[in-house]
Formats: structure tokens, sequence, C-alpha cells
């Protein structure tokens, strides 16, 4: 089971059976029956493709938001994880050691949509002590895949 859990993880995605079951060399049926398992226990949760939207028209801002926040008796902090977790601007949203309680991944069309979101819906819950926004300016490696630029560098060499 290990050997096909490392194998969707380096691929990164969606690998066939077939392929699988030749790399740990096992049976193609005895590979889809574990693959079904890992699904329906929840240890295969989904299936990611990595885009670069950088290279693309579409204009992305991330922000990576640090909460302060009081947990709700009784129910610790799942409860107001719950809360931000279903907004659609929210893409990652982790429990956290140190200085702040949750850090937040969110995404929008600008920075003035992102620099909204938390002053309207995060900052204002009752349980958010404070907030700290930190804007992704450049993204350099995600989820293992190194985001390499083909750029040359056009400065001009300047000597005195």
């Amino acid at each position: 089971m290990d050997d096909i859990l490392r194998i969707l993880d380096k691929e990164k995605g969606v690998v066939d059976a077939e392929k699988i079951s030749r790399m740990i060399g096992k049976p193609k049926e005895e590979v889809e029956e574990k693959l079904k398992q890992l699904e329906n226990d929840h240890i295969i949760v989904g299936y990611k493709t990595i885009v670069n939207w950088d290279k693309t028209d579409r204009d992305v801002v991330r922000a990576l938001i640090d909460l302060r926040v009081t947990p709700q008796r009784g129910e610790g902090f799942d409860k107001v994880a719950e809360r931000i977790y279903k907004y659609p601007q929210v893409r990652a949203l982790y429990l956290m050691s140190g200085a702040y309680d949750l850090s937040v991944m969110i995404e929008g069309k600008t920075m003035k949509d992102v620099a909204l979101f938390v002053a309207q819906k995060l900052a204002p819950m009752e349980s958010v002590i404070s907030t700290a926004t930190h804007f992704v300016l450049k993204k350099y490696k995600e989820e293992g895949i190194v985001f390499k630029e083909d750029e040359t560098d056009t400065r001009q060499v300047i000597t005195l």
C-alpha cells in the first residue's frame, strides 16, 4: 500500500492502475482494489493538477493570512476552522504551532479583493483576535514541483 501512495505522491496526480502494477510488480486488479480501498478509507482524498497561473491570462493574487483566535468551548479550533474553510476564496487552512493559531491560504483577483476578504469576513469573526496578511509575490515551488523561469536577464550591466 505504501508503494502505491509513494508513486501517486511523486507523480502528483492520477496514475493508472496498469502503470502502477508494472512499477510495483503486482496484478492490475490488486492495484485497482487497493486504490478503491485507499479512496474509501479517505487516505487518498483527491487528485490534483498543479497549474502555474503566472503563465496564463488569469489574474490570481494569493495571500497567507495568519490568525490568532480564541478556541470555542468544547470544540477547540475545529468550529472556527469550519466557518473559515467554507469560503470559496480559501484554498488551504492549517492549525499551526507558534505565534499564530491558524494559517489560511486565500485567492482573489486583486490585492484589494484579498484585503476586503480579510477585513469583511475574517477579522470580524468573534473568535478572531488578530490577523497578519502576507501576499505571495512569486511562487518558486509548490507541492514539490519547482517553477522554473526560462527567462534571461535583460538588465544592462553598469560599471563605474
